[in-house]
């Protein structure tokens, strides 16, 4: 995929250019792996440029830099590719894969194959309709080929929890509980892990879906087959949510909001409530930072409103899908990327369009210069132009008044 001609260019600067230079020796070694670090000497231009990236503070000097958040950063800008790719194009061409060229000098890369199709057959699924298209998809992704001295054995505990899910699918498990009895350890599934990823597309074509883009997909493709995965860490902010219901989980939200009480509702809880969470024509006033719902909260304003404090955690995603959303971020690179992502499930723009971003400026708040990759703002293209035109950040808490304002007004 081709970025952008001004992406490229402000990537390309010179300012950049130590860093993509060790990445690209990075990845070639590890055969693509988007996973370590490298460690590079940052000047005060450099700092500024990979603070607006990342999304946060970069100090001059020797840096440590993890490749995994390079790479997330680079598909949240208007790069809109991964690191591998991106570093190719300002590097002038394809990355090597030097593990799988040593491979390819023996008879290693054919052996590794053979040991998958053993260990499909000794899993029960040699004759299994969804199994080569998991074999296909494996030889184009190249994550065994990439997968080094473990690849093999990673297959196989991927293979042997859907042999376990698989045959029966109405025992209830935890992730690592099965992780335990397939890899010898509770995070042999994780997401992060090979295995994991393996085991968790292969699940999708033994069911027909296709491959999980987001935690909350993964989780539930899990719970397809009774695998409960961590429901309770990520959590979403609300404040004044009634739901209509008479149920006892209604009744509490609701003796909470009469209270002045902000609930932090977790994947889990959701996954029980009814569908519900407001009445159905209630608009609820979405915000990316929990400064604005703590002065909501503290104003006494008595009408619903939920915090996803940066990017929305699944439990976040979930309300948003749930409630007719209007929401409000930064108008930095980061904070309309958010918004994008939000309006993409169906929330409507709050103050968020190029018209409200001037009158910010022009209203003589503290200056913040406008830093990283920009990020298209489909709802209103006019937005991005302005702010690169401009190019200075506005916080949310620096239109708090505006925000409030249009609470009160509402109630």
């Amino acid at each position: 995929m081709t970025m952008p001609e001004k992406t490229r260019q402000y990537l390309a600067d010179p300012a950049w250019a130590d860093l993509w230079i060790r990445v690209r020796k990075r990845l070639e070694t590890t055969g693509h792996k988007v996973a370590g670090t490298v460690t590079v000497d940052l000047d005060d231009d450099a700092a500024q440029r990979l603070s607006g990236l990342l999304g946060q503070r970069i100090v001059v000097g020797r840096r440590r830099l993890r490749l995994n958040e390079l790479d997330e950063a680079l598909r949240d800008s208007a790069a809109r590719s991964g690191l591998v790719p991106v570093v190719a194009q300002l590097t002038g061409g394809p990355l090597r894969d030097r593990p799988s060229e040593r491979l390819a000098r023996g008879d290693t890369l054919q052996q590794l194959w053979d040991d998958v199709e053993r260990a499909l057959s000794g899993n029960g699924f040699g004759a299994a309709e969804w199994a080569q298209p998991w074999v296909q998809w494996l030889h184009q992704s190249t994550l065994l080929v990439r997968g080094g001295s473990r690849a093999v054995a990673e297959f196989d505990i991927a293979a042997r929890a859907l042999a376990v899910v698989l045959a029966d699918r109405r025992t209830r498990r935890m992730l690592g509980e099965l992780a335990n009895t397939v890899g010898g350890t509770a995070h042999a599934l994780d997401p992060d892990q090979l295995a994991g990823r393996i085991a968790v597309r292969g699940l999708g074509f033994a069911l027909d879906t296709a491959d999980p883009q987001t935690p909350r997909d993964r989780i539930e493709l899990w719970e397809q087959v009774g695998v409960s995965v961590d429901r309770i860490s990520g959590t979403v902010l609300t404040w004044g949510f009634r739901p209509p219901g008479n149920d006892p989980w209604s009744r509490m939200m609701q003796a909470r909001a009469d209270l002045g009480l902000i609930s932090h509702l977790t994947l889990a809880e959701l996954s029980v409530t009814p569908h519900e969470l407001v009445p159905a024509t209630t608009i609820v006033s979405g915000c990316e930072n929990p400064q604005v719902l703590q002065r909501i909260a503290e104003s006494g304003i008595d009408r619903p409103a939920v915090c996803f404090s940066g990017n929305p955690s699944s439990a976040g995603q979930l309300v948003a899908e749930r409630v007719r959303l209007r929401y409000h971020g930064d108008f930095d690179w980061p904070g309309v990327a958010i918004t994008g992502r939000l309006i993409a499930v169906g929330a409507e723009p709050w103050r968020m369009g190029a018209e409200d971003y001037l009158r910010a400026v022009s209203a003589g708040i503290p200056r913040i210069q406008l830093t990283g990759c920009p990020a298209a703002t489909p709802w209103e293209p006019g937005l991005q132009q302005e702010m690169e035109r401009v190019g200075q950040a506005v916080h949310e808490e620096s239109v708090m008044d505006d925000l409030l304002g249009d609470l009160w007004d509402r109630t």
